[in-house]
């Protein structure tokens, strides 16, 4: 039998339908509740990604951190069953506290590879991304409500050997906060699989802090150059957001792949545009460690049993070691450059299979 009795959120008058807060009012498999952060300092020496995750209707709570330095990635990575208390954000050795919303976060992690103690404060209020759609066929695949902030990090980071102080002049603080539906792994194909296969994906979801400001761009495209979402904003403390407009990007390849080196982003009138310039410092792609696709160890929302706590170390040096990666999506830490300015912030991007504007003519092309 069922246990349905009310949970502690239930407590609260934060119900939007009429159901318990231990449900969600989808039934859909695929339904998730999740966050991203991004701890990098100014160097490139240093790249920490973290983020917990809840899939009611899969049962499961999951948790993960990596830490890229020099070209070593330590990560760590938690599941569980999910509980009834959804104010507890803490899966194994990781744990998330709220200490005011939408703008103070303790983030920590006790494991003996890689462990951390932060305070993550926002300098900016929260941004609303543009609502994200995605259908294959007649199926709704994605439908998302995000919002994006960037601020600062304060604390500890000890990996191996090293202890990293984090500290707000040499440190930006990213993250992203997301919750709808999204395909989890054991999702069939089937006909609508079969009848509208993957051409091709690309991606670029860029926030980026400046001392003053903090700018917002976000790119995705069909094989076809077709735009299916698109936006850029800057956010100042006290002043009306404002929004530049239908960004258009130009990334510059390494040879004989899709890992970008720079980029330049034109944004706002197209007559006299900002120029966005964007310089790699370091990169973690998402599929290591992380457990985003198309990871081969561990993906987000999979049952792992009850109390798994997994952690490993990857040597990146060889980028052939970690094939699959090039066909998931890649967090570059970055130096920015925008009117006159220089910011921090996180490039990341995703092209796989074909593009067209891009010169991407399959899985297979990678840049001359």
């Amino acid at each position: 039998m069922a246990d349905d009795r009310p949970v502690p959120l239930d407590e609260y008058p934060v119900h939007q339908v009429p159901l318990s807060m231990k449900h969600v009012a989808t039934g859909d498999r695929n339904a998730y509740d999740r966050c991203i952060f991004q701890v990098f300092d100014h160097d490139g020496e240093a790249l920490l990604i973290l983020g917990l995750g809840v899939y009611p209707n899969l049962g499961v709570i999951d948790a993960y951190a990596t830490l890229r330095l020099g070209d070593t990635l330590y990560a760590v990575r938690a599941s569980d069953a999910l509980g009834d208390d959804r104010m507890r954000l803490a899966v194994g050795p990781l744990t998330l506290d709220v200490e005011q919303p939408l703008h103070r976060l303790r983030l920590r992690c006790s494991d003996g590879l890689l462990s951390f103690d932060l305070m993550w404060t926002a300098d900016f209020p929260p941004l609303w991304e543009p609502h994200h759609v995605q259908r294959r066929g007649a199926r709704l695949t994605l439908e998302g409500r995000r919002f994006v902030q960037a601020g600062r990090a304060t604390g500890t980071v000890r990996a191996g050997d090293r202890e990293l102080a984090v500290t707000p002049g040499g440190w930006t603080g990213t993250r992203d906060r997301s919750w709808g539906v999204r395909p989890m792994p054991g999702e069939e194909g089937g006909r609508l699989a079969a009848e509208h296969p993957t051409e091709g994906f690309h991606w670029i979801w860029c926030p980026v802090r400046f001392d003053d400001r903090f700018l917002m761009v976000i790119v995705q495209e069909d094989a076809d150059g077709h735009r299916t979402l698109g936006d850029a904003t800057l956010v100042r403390p006290g002043v009306r957001d404002r929004q530049l407009g239908w960004p258009y990007p130009e990334i510059t390849y390494r040879p004989g792949t899709r890992h970008p080196e720079r980029a330049r982003v034109l944004l706002g009138d197209p007559r006299a545009p900002l120029e966005l310039e964007a310089e790699i410092l370091t990169s973690s792609p998402l599929a290591i460690g992380a457990g985003y696709p198309p990871a081969d160890d561990w993906q987000h929302g999979t049952w792992q049993g009850p109390g798994w706590t997994d952690h490993r170390t990857y040597d990146l040096a060889d980028p052939t070691a970690h094939a699959r990666a090039a066909y998931g999506v890649t967090d570059h830490a970055a130096r920015f450059r925008l009117d006159g300015r220089t910011g921090h912030g996180i490039f990341e991007h995703g092209s796989f299979g074909r593009h067209d504007p891009s010169g991407f003519m399959d899985f297979g092309s990678v840049a001359p």
